[in-house]
């Protein structure tokens, strides 16, 4: 039985990450796509080019349709919330891109009214679903006490000089739930989270633009007997890796954390360094649409809400980060 998704959005993770990916995931039949009417012609496009059926312009009427199992969720930060919320109220199961929404407070609420009516909701993180992160998580161990480890994930955006020149598109607007922070960093956030549960505590340092957004930035979270530096930037560019220090060895990415196409372990004393790669796909979302088609076939409720335990915690950290250099989301006043 095929799982039926539904798209949301024409944009670059639905154009160049998911439609893609999903033509190795025989599981999952994607049976329409939404757009609103400006972006109409870009969504038949992409019907014709990867034969979806039915093209939507209205989301009520796509929730309608008792044919859709799931819908997915590729539009930007700021609507995650409010189109998961209307989802799940009409009985929809959800994939949501990273982030999952713009607070912990609105995390939380997605989170009980899925778990309230029984439906299943996945926060889109490729890292948690890769082969090569759960050998990682299994290698910990011999590593000994864990010291120190640090993430960096720092890719000039193709938006910033735009940015600069005063125009602010989505990436850099506050409005819109942008930042470092909670789109680059978030993959940070998630490694760590994912293999060591919530910090301590949490700091975070950042360069904040002309209208307050933070263009890059470092997020220290402190564990029992070490720390963990999150390092995230949208206004320059190094190679990306992720470290983690233990006092038995240690275990190196040379790589974006979503990516994780290969790391390296190495044991004091042995003289060997191991290179390991263990994705069976090039394209970094396979796997995880595989792993969530195998939960919703099997059943296996219990592994979706302990995804949603590692979602709450990572938005829990992100908003207390992005508070302390006075980020401001519409998000943060009342809700009606």
């Amino acid at each position: 039985m095929h799982m039926k998704l539904a798209i949301l959005g024409t944009g670059f993770i639905v154009k160049e990450g998911a439609l893609p990916a999903l033509k190795d995931v025989p599981e999952i039949e994607t049976v329409a796509i939404f757009a609103r009417p400006k972006s109409k012609e870009q969504a038949e496009a992409l019907a014709a080019a990867y034969s979806i059926p039915t093209v939507y312009t209205d989301y009520d009427e796509l929730l309608a349709n008792p044919e859709i199992d799931f819908v997915y969720i590729g539009l930007i930060n700021s609507v995650h919330y409010e189109y998961t919320k209307k989802a799940l109220l009409a009985g929809k199961n959800v994939i949501v891109e990273k982030p999952f929404a713009s607070s912990a407070a609105e995390v939380r609420e997605l989170r009980d009214l899925a778990l309230a009516k029984h439906l299943y909701v996945f926060e889109a993180v490729t890292i948690h679903y890769l082969p090569n992160f759960k050998a990682i998580r299994e290698f910990l161990p011999q590593l000994g006490n864990i010291r120190a480890v640090v993430a960096n994930y720092s890719q000039y955006s193709s938006r910033y000089d735009k940015y600069l020149q005063g125009e602010v598109l989505p990436a850099f607007d506050p409005q819109r739930s942008g930042g470092a922070l909670y789109d680059i960093n978030i993959y940070n956030l998630n490694f760590i989270i994912g293999l060591f549960g919530a910090p301590e505590s949490v700091r975070y340092t950042a360069n904040l633009g002309f209208n307050g957004i933070d263009t890059s930035g470092v997020v220290t979270l402190n564990y029992p007997g070490f720390f963990a530096l999150a390092i995230g930037a949208k206004d320059t560019e190094s190679p990306s890796f992720v470290t983690i220090q233990g006092e038995k060895g240690w275990i190196r990415v040379t790589d974006k954390p979503n990516e994780l196409r290969s790391f390296e372990t190495h044991l004091l004393g042995s003289g060997v360094t191991t290179h390991n790669e263990l994705n069976r796909y090039a394209h970094r979302m396979v796997h995880e649409f595989q792993e969530f088609a195998k939960m919703f076939h099997e059943k296996d409720y219990d592994r979706m809400a302990k995804g949603l335990a590692v979602s709450v915690a990572v938005l829990e950290t992100a908003e207390t980060a992005r508070k302390q250099v006075g980020l401001v989301f519409p998000c943060d006043g009342e809700k009606k």
